[in-house]
């Protein structure tokens, strides 16, 4: 194992492991670039830097051939993302961030999949503003973003039973043990005096060491028989196991991620793989091991190939169960049975717990005002009067949770006055769907997804009606690159952005989020993306068996194979 890992650090590095080496724990020279009048960017060196802070910065894509047309620069604006472990938040925080979009941002909320907030359309002059009045709410952006451990998910309803409250209890404390300790967080933002003036030994990060990880880690908690986190879309996930309504652990799995690259067939989504089972007083020690382990073995050379399912797929499950073993200094049970049952969101009103609980649909997890539609001012003033909180479900929905049965009718007559919608009469196809942000702020995007899925679904959706079956749950997803952010490949019917109005089109993900879908359609457009699917659906109402679900009668009618990992993803 030694040889192998002294292999990997000889071979020549990325560049951003020169920039984090040289960021002095993540300071770099970002103070000095929010500072600069002359543009309204930063360094390309800082900007990367910046995303350990929970920011990238983006230009407005849909003016950039008019700005440079006008010779001017693009016109730059910054993302900024509120990790909320858990997606959990008070009616203060979200009136903060309400008041923010509009403040600082572009008049709008982003609900994202791993129950985070986010802002978009800050200028570089107000950036440390909107960070210094997050914090005073008592959330950070810290480690939103970069080569760390991101925002830990974990299943939003925690009024179903003590076994919730629990398990979101262990979400927060393996977010807070594994926080990045330095100090440029609270020394940029916040005027916080500084730690050390240059390089030396009196500033450590005793979990990350000086470079951080080779690539971003993502962990969730599940609690079947809901996989709504998609656990296995995690480097690490953990899933709870219940005896007698009581808490006894968490089966482990690792190495699962939605990332990979067009034309690069060594890159690849993976599902994560269930290696054991360990205690509640375990976890915590289970998820650092887990975390040095990609510290110390991840691909440093290559950032497409650095994430952590690669790192197991390079070594095999029983190498890291071995090494993983010998830094404990203790070895996880065999894993415990469990069963799930769907990934999606309830919607509605239901009772837990001696409090009443809604859960509210928001499309791809936009919360702003139309003319027809006047969600944000509804929240709003439903958070001016809700004495519980609010959780951002890991499908970008919206839990108004654990509200008295004194506020019961009041908030319902908000609901009513707003016209906020809990998905009942939407299609069982809508209610399922997610998209990421994609155009016109992604750098990364190749194709539209938040703004075009909506659209796309409709049509799909008169398919749908004229063969009975509307109100029938199928998962969608669309993503406007490859990188995944709305795990399309955990989907029944997904499209990920090829290239303008262009999309790759994958069927068979499973219900469950246990499978992994595969290309049926490659680089095609809306009338192809109709006219492929509606004999595939008429099919389906015709010959789908007692329960069968869409993803498994494709499967089942040979129109693709059934993937279960990576590897076979290509093939």
């Amino acid at each position: 194992m030694a040889k192998e890992k002294d292999a990997l650090h000889k071979a020549p590095l990325d560049d951003m492991e020169r920039i984090k080496e040289a960021s002095n724990f993540l300071r770099g020279t970002i103070t000095e670039g929010l500072a600069d009048p002359i543009t309204g960017a930063i360094s390309a060196d800082d900007n990367k830097v910046l995303k350990f802070h929970g920011s990238y910065q983006q230009d407005d894509r849909d003016l950039r051939d008019e700005r440079r047309r006008q010779k001017l620069e693009p016109a730059y604006q910054f993302m900024l993302r509120v990790r909320v472990p858990g997606g959990i938040a008070t009616p203060e925080q979200w009136l903060v961030v309400d008041e923010l979009a509009d403040k600082y941002a572009n008049g709008t909320i982003r609900l994202t999949t791993r129950q985070a907030f986010q802002l978009h359309g800050i200028l570089k002059w107000d950036l440390k503003n909107t960070i210094r009045e997050i914090n005073h709410t008592l959330m950070d952006t810290l480690a939103a973003c970069g080569d760390v451990n991101r925002n830990v998910m974990c299943n939003t309803n925690s009024y179903q039973s003590a076994v919730h409250t629990e398990v979101q209890k262990w979400a927060q404390e393996i977010s807070d043990h594994l926080s990045p300790r330095t100090g440029a967080y609270h020394e940029i933002w916040l005027d916080k005096e500084k730690v050390v003036d240059s390089r030396d030994e009196t500033e450590t990060e005793p979990i990350y060491g000086a470079t951080y990880l080779p690539r971003k880690f993502k962990i969730g908690i599940a609690v079947p028989p809901s996989n709504d986190i998609d656990v296995f879309s995690q480097d690490l996930g953990f899933i709870a196991i219940q005896e007698a309504d009581e808490l006894v652990g968490f089966n482990v799995s690792v190495g699962g991620g939605m990332g990979m690259t067009h034309g690069n067939s060594n890159t690849y989504p993976q599902l994560g793989r269930v290696i054991g089972f360990c205690t509640p007083d375990q976890v915590i020690a289970v998820a650092e091991q887990i975390v040095t382990i990609q510290r110390d073995y991840g691909n440093r050379s290559d950032r497409k190939k650095a994430r952590f399912k690669y790192t197991i797929d390079a070594r095999g499950i029983d190498w890291l169960k071995q090494t993983l073993h010998e830094r404990l200094g203790w070895e996880l049970k065999k894993p415990k049975d469990y069963q799930f049952e769907n990934n999606g969101d309830g919607y509605g009103w239901v009772e837990g717990n001696g409090k009443w609980h809604f859960t509210l649909f928001i499309e791809n997890g936009r919360v702003k005002d139309t003319d027809d539609y006047p969600l944000r001012t509804g929240l709003r003033e439903i958070a001016k009067i809700h004495t519980g909180d609010f959780r951002l479900t890991p499908n970008q929905n919206l839990v108004i949770a654990n509200v008295t049965k004194q506020k019961k009718d009041h908030i319902e007559q908000l609901i009513q006055t707003y016209k906020l919608t809990d998905g009942g009469q939407l299609s069982g196809l809508r209610r399922n769907s997610m998209a990421c942000v994609a155009l016109p702020t992604c750098a990364l995007a190749m194709a539209e997804s938040e703004r075009y899925l909506p659209s796309l679904i409709e049509k799909i959706e008169a398919i749908l009606q004229e063969a009975g079956l509307h109100q029938e749950e199928i998962v969608i997803r669309m993503s406007g690159c490859p990188n995944g952010c709305s795990r399309p490949a955990l989907a029944e019917i997904a499209f990920i952005g090829k290239g303008p109005s262009k999309y790759n089109m994958y069927l068979g993900g499973s219900f469950t989020g246990e499978r992994l879908s595969k290309l049926y359609r490659e680089n095609i457009g809306e009338q192809e993306i109709l006219d492929t699917l509606g004999p595939i659906i008429n099919q389906y109402a015709k010959e789908r068996l007692v329960g069968e679900r869409f993803g498994d009668f494709v499967i089942r009618a040979n129109y693709v194979e059934a993937v279960y990992s990576g590897l076979d993803f290509h093939r």
